[in-house]
């Protein structure tokens, strides 16, 4: 394989994409789905095209070094990945407006936007610290929450479940992005950028997301047990979402006696437990929707 082609494939990230999987997962587990083509259409626009093509842009305009998301040692940039990221982008508008309808295609084509002035040198929204993380919050959150939602169920209207969801979908994407940023605070000023999780520091970083973190399972649990009425939906959350509580804490633990904890690698394990976490709760929130067996 061609040397450029691999570092392309490389930044492009695609695995990566399983970390934004949930906010999917979750959508489809609330909407009653009127459309399957549109289920799988957006699952693979989105996964495969769209947020890979926003990983390479930002590779592109970042030129990082260092670690980055999915990546602990980059290597070059071909500049001809800037090509590629836009025929992906092309290509994601063109199959959402095909196989799912002109409406959805505008929210991708709205996201797309989003995503690239978040890293485009003369806009850089990153480099603000609240509106970089409300601008991610609610476009990887909320906003992907109601596209999936309504494109899912052919209803394009808002609705209790649809405001609830792209709440909770808020505060989830809210609550692991500081930590994302948390290794990388010396790479980021060196690049003029000051993130939400340089603002807190390390210490208020984890705190913030912590506290962010007992925001969402506060919702969620109220979400399943009082607006859905199904307690053992709440309890399941509580109980698969284990894992990701004790590894933070002891993480937070570990990091707030040696700042060096801080890592990369560190990061990653809370990317995984979370997203693996999440995506099997979602999983089975959605097989339950179907077959009711709690």
């Amino acid at each position: 394989m061609n040397r450029d082609l691999k570092h392309i494939i490389a930044h492009l990230r695609i695995p990566f994409s399983l970390y934004l999987l949930p906010v999917y997962l979750f959508a489809l587990s609330q909407c009653n789905i009127n459309n399957v083509v549109h289920a799988w259409a957006l699952f693979f626009i989105l996964h495969f095209l769209v947020y890979p093509s926003s990983n390479g842009y930002n590779s592109y305009m970042d030129q990082d070094e260092g670690s980055i998301g999915g990546l602990k040692s980059p290597p070059e940039i071909p500049p001809s990945i800037i090509k590629v990221t836009y025929a992906l982008d092309g290509l994601a508008i063109l199959l959402t407006y095909i196989f799912v309808d002109g409406l959805a295609a505008l929210f991708i084509a709205i996201y797309i936007l989003i995503s690239r002035a978040y890293s485009y040198r003369k806009i850089r929204i990153k480099k603000y610290p609240i509106l970089g993380f409300f601008t991610v919050a609610v476009f990887q959150g909320a906003f992907i929450f109601v596209t999936i939602y309504w494109a899912c169920s052919d209803v394009y209207m808002l609705s209790q479940t649809s405001i609830y969801g792209s709440i909770i979908s808020f505060i989830l994407i809210g609550a692991g992005y500081p930590l994302t940023q948390i290794y990388q605070h010396e790479q980021d000023k060196a690049d003029g950028v000051k993130t939400i999780s340089m603002q807190l520091g390390i210490k208020g970083t984890f705190l913030f997301s912590g506290a962010a973190f007992f925001l969402l399972g506060l919702c969620m649990v109220s979400y399943l047990a009082f607006y859905k009425q199904n307690l053992a939906e709440a309890v399941l959350f509580l109980l698969i979402l284990s894992p990701v509580v004790f590894y933070f804490s002891v993480w937070m633990k570990n990091t707030f006696k040696n700042e060096t904890e801080a890592n990369f690698e560190n990061t990653m394990k809370m990317n995984q437990i979370g997203a693996y976490s999440m995506n099997v709760f979602f999983i089975l929130l959605f097989l339950n929707s179907i077959y009711h067996v709690v």
